[in-house]
């Protein structure tokens, strides 16, 4: 599937005003609710996540039509990751393990903060590494004929 890059980048702005408010007011229901909005985008795709959902309908008809689509496997990965990180600091907050939490949600934000300034899309970048890095290994396990 593609889609179209400024999607995701809306979805980080948005991310990044969340997990700052998180980290203001240190509400793991919050982090709790961003996790569930990684979780769509992870398990069920880009254009059934919330942020998407929002860009798609109120965004996206106002921008002209993007100059480039991509794959949306990366961005999907980055949304795992994100998952991942927001479900170890909701479990450090509601563990009453504060610095768990912060470290956590403060990691989550670093890169959503990234990916909606400069465009930067480490969970993406993650992703092409992994690929590379597999992709090479397969290679070299096989046998030429």
């Amino acid at each position: 599937m593609q889609v179209d890059p400024r999607g995701p980048r809306f979805g980080a702005a948005v991310t990044t005003a969340v997990l700052v408010a998180v980290l203001v007011t240190g509400s793991w229901a919050l982090l709790a609710a961003q996790a569930v909005v990684f979780g769509f985008a992870t398990f069920l795709g880009l254009r059934y996540a919330p942020y998407g959902l929002a860009f798609k309908v109120l965004i996206r008809p106002r921008l002209a039509p993007p100059r480039e689509l991509e794959d949306a496997a990366a961005p999907r990965f980055a949304q795992g990751v994100g998952l991942a990180f927001a479900l170890v600091g909701v479990a450090g907050y509601a563990t009453g393990i504060t610095w768990l939490g912060i470290g956590a949600t403060a990691f989550a934000l670093a890169a959503a903060f990234l990916n909606a300034v400069f465009g930067f899309c480490l969970g993406c970048e993650m992703y092409l590494l992994i690929r590379r890095f597999t992709a090479k290994d397969r290679s070299e396990r096989e046998v030429p004929a």
